[in-house]
């Protein structure tokens, strides 16, 4: 009598373990679609605000070219920044348009 109760009694834990288990499966699945979609957004958040600084960047150089005193200086380095970016660009490839990559040495 006492081994059929004890019986019983592990078919009802094994029982709500069972259910536990279930319960926290879908929990799970839930919580990995809702990190799935802040991750999503997350990203859409990040390219917004690149998108924002770069047209804050864009305005404050207009800004400093159209005459603007304290943006001045900040736009005047900028443009010579890019300027010097621009000389290395077209001298690289000044460069790889006169030398001809070097040819491997055949095996023997």
């Amino acid at each position: 009598m006492a081994d059929k109760s004890v019986i019983t009694n592990l078919e009802a834990r094994v029982g709500r373990l069972i259910e536990e288990h279930r319960r926290l499966s879908g929990l799970c699945s839930e919580l990995t679609r809702e990190r799935d979609s802040l991750r999503a957004e997350k990203r859409s958040l990040e390219e917004r605000v690149r998108e924002l600084d770069a047209q804050v960047g864009r305005m404050q150089l207009a800004e400093g070219l159209a005459g603007g005193g304290t943006n001045r200086e900040k736009a005047r380095a900028r443009v010579n920044r890019l300027m010097r970016e621009v000389d290395k660009c077209i001298a690289l490839v000044g460069q790889s348009q006169t030398d001809p990559t070097p040819e491997k040495p055949k095996a023997q």
